[in-house]
Order: structure tokens, then sequence, then C-alpha cells
């Protein structure tokens, strides 16, 4: 007899799913948040948009890429939904957007209710981290196209931003000075790459190196960092003109986007060591420093562009809120492009 659940689809592990992930995700909310009690649909009270003359709405949506095989191969489930959250809402606050909320998207070759929990309570607790709130999801069992324990996951999310407020290369002058914000390892970006190395050294996601203090698998899993709270806090506190999320495509590539076609970012390599794992994979990987550039964020996860008079209090508002930062480089006349000296 030909059932769903012969199919390969269990609806039952996916209430099951649901009941488990319910608490954590409530631990995610903003009080603009309405119940909707049929569940189809996440609601936000936009009339919390009229405290803003003219409010712009910003809208991002992204994934974590192979990163997932990382999790699914370590077997560690709980952090890849605050990475998400990084890839997602750190692309709004760019512009200035305040993250208000999130959507995300789970696809699974099987529904384990308890790793399917795992992952949503790291994409509630990411939000929480940003200020934001998950107001819904959906998790689809894929049976056939995807193997038992293989899962992938996407997400979008929502922001406004004040439209004088708003942020990006027009702002950018000659003479500003450029801040490196600290990463908290590779975050999201890189790692066909990385599983490349994994393969080819070859090395074990539970070799302990002791450049790394702990196990590679560890270290590769440390989730991306979330800048929303600490970026909104430093344009309310300093002269802020423009940010760049340091993602796929490295410093140089993404600063770039930031800029106006009359000015460079002039950026000093000496100004910053990268954390010890970009070594470990450039010596392992024998890969060479234009290839490291282009792909890994090189221990700066975001990239602020401030006037230079707002510099010192801008290191000192980020010291303040535990965030690792220091000159970059400064903008100088140009081709609208990031380079080194």
């Amino acid at each position: 007899m030909s059932t769903y659940e012969a199919a390969g689809v269990d609806i039952e592990a996916g209430d099951r799913a649901v009941a488990l992930m319910k608490d954590r995700v409530a631990r995610a909310r903003r009080p603009e948040v309405v119940d909707d009690a049929s569940g189809f649909a996440g609601l936000f009270d936009a009339s919390a948009l009229l405290r803003y003359q003219r409010p712009l709405l910003a809208s991002s949506t992204d994934g974590v890429g192979t990163k997932v095989m990382i999790a699914q191969r370590y077997g560690k489930h709980d952090t890849i939904g605050i990475d998400l959250v990084g890839m997602v809402l750190d692309d709004l606050v760019v512009c200035g957007a305040e993250p208000l909320f999130m959507t995300d998207y789970i696809a699974c070759g099987k529904v384990v209710p308890e790793r399917v929990a795992e992952i949503v309570g790291g994409v509630a607790e990411g939000c929480r981290l940003a200020g934001a709130a998950l107001v819904g999801g959906e998790t689809a069992e894929h049976p056939g196209a995807m193997g038992p324990d293989e899962y992938d996951l996407a997400g979008a999310g929502t922001g406004v931003v004040e439209a004088a407020g708003l942020l990006g290369p027009s702002r950018v002058r000659a003479g500003d000075v450029v801040l490196g914000l600290a990463s908290s390892g590779v975050h999201s970006n890189g790692y066909s790459l990385v599983r490349h190395v994994l393969r080819e050294a070859p090395l074990s996601l539970d070799t302990e190196l002791p450049e790394l203090g702990r196990a590679l698998g560890e270290e590769l899993l440390e989730p991306t960092r979330i800048y929303s709270l600490d970026c909104l806090e430093l344009a309310r506190s300093a002269e802020v003109h423009a940010y760049a999320h340091i993602t796929g495509g490295g410093i140089e590539n993404n600063l770039s986007r930031s800029l106006p076609g009359h000015l460079d970012a002039l950026l000093d390599r000496s100004s910053w060591t990268p954390p010890a794992v970009f070594g470990v994979l450039a010596g392992h990987g024998s890969i060479a420093q234009h290839d490291m550039d282009r792909t890994f964020n090189l221990g700066v996860g975001m990239a602020a562009v401030v006037a230079a008079g707002s510099a010192d209090e801008a290191l000192r508002v980020l010291a303040a809120r535990g965030v690792d930062a220091w000159v970059l480089g400064e903008v100088v006349t140009g081709e609208g492009r990031a380079r080194y000296r």
C-alpha cells in the first residue's frame, strides 16, 4: 500500500519538531509581533514604522552554503542557525537598516525532530542577538532528493531605515577612515575550499591542532559573529558613512561595493593578524595569498567607513561593546576599489 510515510515523509516527526522548537523560537520575539493562530503567516505590526518620517524597508535572503556539510559530518547542529542569521541580517545593517524580523526554511532528507529543533534554536538565538524576531519558517522533508542525514537551510529578513539615514557609497569622502571589525573565524564563506583542503591534506575534523587549541571541527563550526546591534549603536554614536559585510569575495571585493567610483580604500595588511585558522588552511592547503584574499574574510567580518574625526569615538564605542576593532585603512582618490598598500 502506498502512503506518505512509505514514501519517506513522516508527518508526526514534523509535528514533534515544531513542538520541540517552540520554546526556543519564543525567545526571538519583538513587541511588534502579532500572533497568527493558524500559523500560516508571521505577522508584524507595521504601525511601529509610524515613528519614521520616510521609512525604507530593506530585505535580504541567503543561506550558509556548504558549511552545513561540516555540521553534518561533525554532528553539531546548534550553531549553524546563528550562521544563517549573520548572513541574512548583517547584510541589512550595511545600509543602516534595523533588522525587524526573519523567516527560515529547512530542507532535509529525513526529519529528525531533535536535530531540526537544534537548527531552529540556533536561528532563534541568532535573531535574539540581532534584535530581530523569528516570525515563522518551514521544514520540508525531501526523501530521495537528499540523504537521511543531509539538510540545507536558507532564510529571509526584513529591516527598516530612515531614508535620511541611509548609509552607502554616496556618503563616503576622501580622508575617511576604514575600521576593521574582527570576525569570529571563517564565518560562513569559503567552505568549498575548506572541504577541498580537508580532502587533500588530509585533515580530520577531530584533529586537535596546537595552533587552534581545540578540534578543527569546533573551530570551523564557530558561529558567525552577528554585528547588527553593534553597527546600529555605532551609527548612532559616531559619523558612519558606510559599512561592508565581508562575506564571499573577501575584504577587497566586498568593501569595493561600498565605495563611490572616484575613491579607493587603501588598506594596511600589517594592521592586524588573521586568526590562526586561516594560517592552518593556507598551510595545509598550499593556498596562495591571492586565493586567501578573495575567498575568506581573514579575520575582518565587517568594515566601517567613518569620518576621520569620528574614528577614535567609533573605536571606543566598539570596545565598550566587546568588539575588537582597529584602523584598517583610509579612503583616498582612486577608481572605486579597495586595495592593499
